[in-house]
């Protein structure tokens, strides 16, 4: 079992920025690919990010590609998200996710990750 808890969602205004944290405990964070998704009310849980275990790759999303980047820190169990020139449009409950590095699945999508973090609300005003 893997516990994740999110931290760093607030309010801020267009073109500002964020940086969202990812606390890992439980089984070893080393051993899990991260991954950030967000919701936005009456919307599917899209995928934002992700980052493998040693962070020897990284994905984004278009929407957020040279905006967002993603890190860790094994040593902290730490997965971070800094978001850069946020737009109205970035709105959203943002999630974080482990993935086994051994799975196969894609990393783009929901279902390959087993563990969820309750999720922090990110609300960006123009």
């Amino acid at each position: 079992q893997v516990q994740l808890v999110e931290s760093g969602g607030g309010s801020v205004q267009a073109g500002g920025s964020l940086r969202l944290s990812c606390a890992g405990s439980g089984r070893i964070f080393s051993n899990y690919d991260m991954g950030w998704f967000r919701q936005a009310p009456g919307t599917e849980r899209e995928f934002v990010s992700a980052i493998t275990w040693n962070a020897g790759k990284t994905y984004y999303a278009d929407s957020v590609k040279g905006r967002f980047t993603i890190s860790r820190d094994n040593t902290k169990n730490t997965v971070y998200l800094q978001m850069n020139s946020l737009s109205p449009a970035d709105t959203a409950v943002y999630y974080c996710a482990a993935v086994s590095l051994y799975s196969r699945s894609s990393r783009y999508t929901a279902d390959a990750y087993v563990y969820w973090g309750q999720g922090t609300q990110v609300t960006v005003s123009s």
